[in-house]
């Protein structure tokens, strides 16, 4: 029987080189996603219903029925670190190990949320956006010094944001009922936040870092965004569904909060004719957290030895 990988991630093709012979060297071979976009649950069964004993898989969509069609699976390695992506406990029964790329892109993710913060604090691409038009206005933006930030989620990557925030001068809480690193929080003086209406009421920056779990969707609801600032900024560099879009749409045009800047959407690529991308107060940016350099090749390299490490 030939023994065939499937590889899904677009990105994984730029350090393929130091992936693919690994791979070969233990006799694989490699099927890879050349479609130039994230593949469907049908085109992941048209290519590993048969001989495909391992997948590293990116956000292409991993549910129970294709698991279930997927006859010689053995191991999943996940491009990243969420795997909310793959129905983990279909997987267990049918015996097929997961493992995640921890590790790997934190760092990128966490600088990523920075970046979204000063851009939607200045303006700064509607303003950049307007000169190259013709234009000069000059909209007066926030200051992030001494700003309540509140972090939703403090996993390897809220705590990053929440490093980086700390140098910033701002004032760091973290709500995670699952958080235990109480040497962390004492280093970086980040306050615990047992409400999470109170982190809501509180914060001058709201920041999702948690999966898309069946508690965490739309975490960020009509009753979330009633109780923020009206100067609250809301960032988004995890998971679309997190986020109630209606809701969030009709908060940002009665500037019940100020503004907001996602890296994901709860469908990617969204419509043209999505109305919040319309607004000025409103970025959105093509899923780019953990896109750079250092990150996919680490996420290359860790998510092919997850892989190698299962099968043997």
């Amino acid at each position: 029987m030939a023994k065939k990988i499937l590889i899904t991630p677009k990105s994984f093709k730029t350090y393929k080189d130091k992936a693919y012979p690994l791979l070969a060297q233990k006799g694989y071979d490699i099927i890879e996603n050349t479609l130039g976009r994230t593949m469907s649950e049908q085109e992941i069964v048209s290519y590993a219903k048969k001989d495909v004993v391992g997948i590293i898989i990116g956000i292409d969509p991993l549910p129970a029925s294709v698991l279930e069609q997927c006859k010689d699976l053995r191991a999943i390695s996940k491009y990243g670190v969420g795997m909310d992506n793959i129905d983990l406990n279909r997987a267990k029964e049918l015996g097929i190990k997961v493992k995640n790329a921890v590790g790997t892109n934190n760092i990128s993710v966490a600088e990523h949320t920075i970046a979204l913060m000063f851009s939607i604090a200045r303006n700064i691409p509607s303003i950049a956006s307007g000169i190259k038009t013709g234009g000069w206005d000059r909209v007066i933006g926030f200051e992030l010094t001494g700003k309540k930030l509140g972090l939703i989620g403090g996993g390897q990557i809220g705590r990053e944001v929440a490093k980086r925030a700390r140098g910033l001068e701002m004032e760091v809480s973290i709500y995670d009922p699952y958080f235990t690193d109480e040497a962390f929080a004492s280093k970086y003086n980040i306050h615990r936040c047992i409400n999470l209406d109170d982190l809501f009421k509180e914060s001058d920056v709201i920041s999702l870092h948690v999966p898309a779990t069946p508690e965490t969707r739309r975490i960020i609801n009509k009753h979330a965004l009633e109780l923020m600032k009206s100067t609250a900024l809301l960032i988004n560099t995890s998971r679309g569904e997190l986020v109630d879009e209606e809701a969030l749409y009709d908060a940002l045009i009665s500037k019940k909060i100020a503004g907001a800047a996602q890296d994901v959407f709860s469908i990617e690529p969204p419509s043209k004719d999505e109305k919040l991308l319309k607004l000025d107060n409103f970025i959105l940016t093509s899923h780019i957290g953990a896109f750079t350099h250092e990150a996919v090749e680490k996420m290359v390299i860790v998510s092919t030895q997850n892989l190698l490490d299962m099968l043997e």
